[in-house]
């Protein structure tokens, strides 16, 4: 008899509510969180509590459990209503850690500014608010320009930032743009538009309302056709797909030949790691690299992140090199000969921009 498959629940949620002693919770959570296998990342600090999680039905339960013990994570909002079942588990591990900003802006608020600066609109009243397309509203999506591209609300204009600490830059062009009109903004599950809303009325722009569970909630709602495109998660899913196929659409274009496509990819050359929409197969002709400027600068730092694709360990020969610095010539012609031999014939049909740490991360 065939073993039936766990199922498996992806939660994301987040509080704002103010914790004098945040670094106590952590240890707690830490504890409790690795001791029942949940995995995922939540964090914690002065302003609240930010998580995206994955466990079994057990693993849900006895969390939901833990949170209500705790005085200040009860009546976590939307909760439910933003959990979506998943395959499996989504992250590699757990991961608790205190951040003094439970969502990165470049300061902090407490929980009464955020309400006080809080004004929600329902999915429902949203839903109407596009289908009728008042130039009366613009719909503002809070989120970063790489997950815009991925897909978005029908008729919604982007930020215009790549990180979401870059907020501050363009309130002027806001200013500017949106004189007069009611701005609605939106964001994945609602923690980036609580704070924005916080520092835009700082700023005098004021009455600007917020999706209610920003997209997450607002999806798992309705399947209708006023979503567009795949919609970006800080999972192993990365690029999710919305709607069925009635209703899905792809709005995105291969960065390799500007052919639809909707998978994000990470380029290999670990200085870079710019993420890339692409297809599978694309990914792994251009060997993982987003531009040939990427690809000869990988050969001469061997910065270059190891690939389902690729039988070299790369992680492994950077180790030897630290041990052995005599062999860095040696093991360095050995994978140029490598990624050459791979590479015969094959021109990345890119161009790379000048700025090539968007989004640096430490390479081991």
């Amino acid at each position: 008899m065939q073993k039936k498959k766990p199922i498996y629940t992806l939660l994301t949620f987040y509080k704002f509510v103010d914790i004098k002693e945040p670094h106590r919770l952590v240890t707690e959570h830490k504890e409790f969180c690795e001791d029942i296998g949940i995995r995922g990342r939540i964090f914690i600090g002065e302003e609240g509590i930010n998580a995206t999680l994955t466990g079994n039905r057990g693993q849900i339960r006895a969390y939901r459990l833990f949170l209500d013990s705790i005085p200040e994570f009860r009546n976590i909002p939307d909760i439910e209503d933003k959990a979506n079942i998943v395959d499996e588990h989504q992250f590699p591990k757990m991961i608790v850690r205190y951040r003094k900003e439970i969502v990165a802006l470049g300061e902090v608020f407490n929980s009464n500014e955020i309400k006080q600066s809080t004004h929600k609109i329902s999915v429902d009243d949203f839903k109407e608010v596009i289908e009728t397309k008042s130039d009366e509203y613009v719909l503002l999506d809070m989120r970063n320009d790489y997950e815009y591209k991925l897909g978005h609300f029908k008729g919604a204009v982007p930020a215009g930032t790549l990180y979401f600490r870059e907020l501050k830059k363009v309130l002027d062009e806001y200013k500017r743009k949106f004189d007069n009109k009611k701005i609605i903004m939106y964001c994945t599950g609602g923690i980036r538009c609580e704070k924005a809303g916080a520092l835009l009325e700082r700023e005098g722009i004021n009455g600007v309302y917020q999706l209610d569970g920003g997209v997450v909630k607002y999806v798992n709602k309705f399947n209708d056709k006023n979503w567009i495109g795949n919609l970006y998660t800080f999972d192993k899913r990365i690029s999710t797909k919305v709607g069925d196929e009635s209703t899905h659409t792809v709005i995105s274009k291969c960065h390799y030949h500007g052919t639809p496509a909707e998978e994000y990819f990470n380029c290999r050359y670990g200085i870079c790691n710019d993420q890339i929409i692409t297809t599978k197969d694309a990914y792994e002709k251009y060997f993982g690299f987003c531009s040939e400027e990427c690809r000869k600068l990988s050969l001469d730092s061997l910065l270059i992140r190891n690939e389902y694709f690729d039988e070299l360990n790369y992680k492994l020969l950077r180790g030897k090199i630290k041990s052995n610095p005599q062999l860095r010539d040696e093991i360095a012609d050995y994978i140029r000969k490598h990624i050459d031999k791979h590479m015969v014939g094959i021109c990345i049909p890119v161009q790379k921009s000048a700025k090539l740490n968007l989004h640096t991360e430490e390479i081991n």
